[in-house]
């Protein structure tokens, strides 16, 4: 495997150029001598998985599959909360365009992303398989470490979260999706597919490791930012040139409009094969910036004027997908990676971003392919962001991996509606390295988890002083008439939060013996 942490010059220079001021020297001195004296308390990074035994072998296509290949988009937000379009429920927020893709295709109640966080959820997208396995529990910071400033904060925010007075968990033991991952796009150009990826990457700062750019993980074209838009600095590329050194401000108000004009120059330069598109906007995630059409346009502050903006260039993708005669055989998907922070409405779910509550899981799912997902259905079964890997395989007639593990089920029938039962007994929650909860039918427990709750927010590890001013562990919760986790149910129901203890721990042993999920 190669190594995590390379020596790169060019990283601690900002560039080419290896001469350095004494400013940055000074710099430089502070950040080592902060990182050295917090190592003892970080102890070591995680152990390497034996990824020998994966290599990237080609899938191979399913004997006599014949089925017409379809044109797929999968559309994914950044940071939207599962109450904040129309077709969930909003108020605040106008979402015409989302929710016409809603009365045309079907609509998911319980759908689950694999992560509260950015780059974890990206990582289980594209590869069907949680981010445990490879030790992405974290979000990517951007390579070069940025300023002093941010560096002292982030290895603070570690620090304290090690005491239990913050909750920021530890950083990923990797600094992308490793290279013996199989993607999506990986998988679909085995049937033929062009693959384009627009927007916001974020498994990998491929400025400073090229190993992690799209280019090289399955997709034949990229235009887009290699993390998210609140990091400084925080460049445009096209391909693998970068076009614009640091996009901030208002400036990055363009955002959504360029990826979807981006997005639809590829649909006019597409030759005859299907395609595969990508599309990750930054929005609605912070710092807020919408254009000057839409700022105080909606009732739901900067935020929504953001959401807003970000439907009307999803209409104007679809627009152009009916145009241009595509429509009617393409599948198109919109989701969202993890629940709301600081603005953005759970609709009425507890918790948001980086929390293992509902709030922070649980995303919206929308899908349209027309002539085979009914109008204006609707799917209550429990569903994940890790099922989309082995659906669109299956849709594309791809063989699965058969050398390691993929967590998510194909779910073309709950999309069709000719399947009517979820593939799944149970889902993990993860908050960064910790297991925290499980769900299994209507039932979600959690074995501890901070409560986030007055006067200690973050008391999972303040032990007996947070349990007796706060309240108890665990907690179950009976989704199908609690979906709001308000009404704790493990000290009247034991049997029950014994059971999905056991199913915790089996879960933690398997993955203690086997993390990587290698087959055979």
């Amino acid at each position: 495997m190669k190594n995590p942490f390379p020596l790169n010059p060019s990283a601690f220079s900002g560039g080419d150029d290896l001469k350095c001021s004494r400013r940055r020297l000074l710099e430089l001195g502070a950040a080592g001598l902060l990182a050295a004296s917090f190592a003892p308390l970080a102890g070591c990074a995680a152990d390497e998985p034996p990824i020998n035994a994966l290599p990237v072998k080609p899938l191979g296509r399913v004997p006599g599959f014949g089925g017409r290949l379809p044109n797929i988009v999968f559309i994914y937000a950044d940071d939207l909360g599962y109450g904040d379009l129309s077709c969930y429920g909003s108020r605040a927020v106008r979402t015409p365009n989302i929710d016409r893709l809603s009365r045309e295709g079907v609509t998911f109640t319980d759908f689950y992303s694999c992560n509260a966080l950015c780059s974890p959820a990206r990582y289980g997208l594209l590869t069907g398989r949680y981010p445990q396995r490879s030790g992405l529990d974290f979000p990517l910071w951007e390579g070069r470490k940025g300023k002093l400033g941010f560096r002292v904060s982030k290895q603070l925010g570690h620090l304290f979260s090690r005491m239990g007075l913050a909750d920021m968990g530890k950083e990923s033991s990797i600094n992308g999706i490793p290279t013996w991952e199989i993607t999506i796009a990986e998988a679909l150009r085995e049937a033929g597919y062009q693959t384009w990826a627009i927007g916001k990457w974020h498994i990998g700062d491929f400025g400073l490791y090229p190993e992690y750019h799209p280019e090289n993980n399955g997709f034949d074209r990229f235009f887009g930012v290699p993390y998210s838009n609140g990091q400084d600095p925080f460049p445009l590329y096209r391909g693998k040139t970068q076009i614009e050194e640091n996009i901030q401000g208002d400036d990055q108000a363009k955002l959504s409009r360029i990826y979807t004009e981006e997005a639809i120059k590829y649909l006019d330069e597409r030759d005859g094969r299907p395609f595969f598109l990508y599309l990750p906007y930054n929005a609605p995630h912070r710092p807020l910036h919408p254009s000057e059409k839409f700022r105080r346009k909606s009732r739901g502050g900067l935020y929504g004027d953001v959401v807003e903006e970000l439907d009307h260039y999803v209409g104007k993708l679809l627009d152009a997908l009916r145009d241009r005669g595509l429509e009617g055989n393409t599948l198109v998907f919109f989701s969202s990676d993890n629940g709301p922070w600081y603005n953005g409405s759970a609709g009425g779910l507890r918790g948001g971003k980086g929390q293992s509550f509902e709030g922070g899981f649980r995303v919206p799912l929308i899908a349209k392919w027309p002539g085979r997902i009914r109008p204006n259905s609707r799917c209550g079964e429990m569903a994940s962001i890790l099922d989309i890997f082995p659906t669109l395989l299956a849709i594309a007639g791809v063989n699965a991996p058969v050398d390691r593990v993929i967590d998510g089920k194909n779910i073309t029938g709950l999309l069709t509606g000719k399947s009517r039962t979820t593939p799944h007994e149970t889902l993990y929650f993860y908050h960064h390295d910790d297991l925290e909860g499980v769900r299994n039918g209507s039932y979600k427990y959690y074995r501890m988890i901070n409560h986030y709750k007055y006067p200690l927010p973050t008391n999972k590890k303040w032990g007996g002083v947070g349990k007796a001013r706060i309240g108890e562990w665990p907690l179950l919760y009976d989704l199908s008439t609690d979906p709001g986790e308000s009404y704790n149910l493990a000290q009247n129901m034991p049997e029950v939060a014994e059971r999905m203890e056991g199913l915790m721990r089996k879960w933690e042993a398997e993955m203690a013996g086997n993390a990587p999920g290698i087959v055979g």
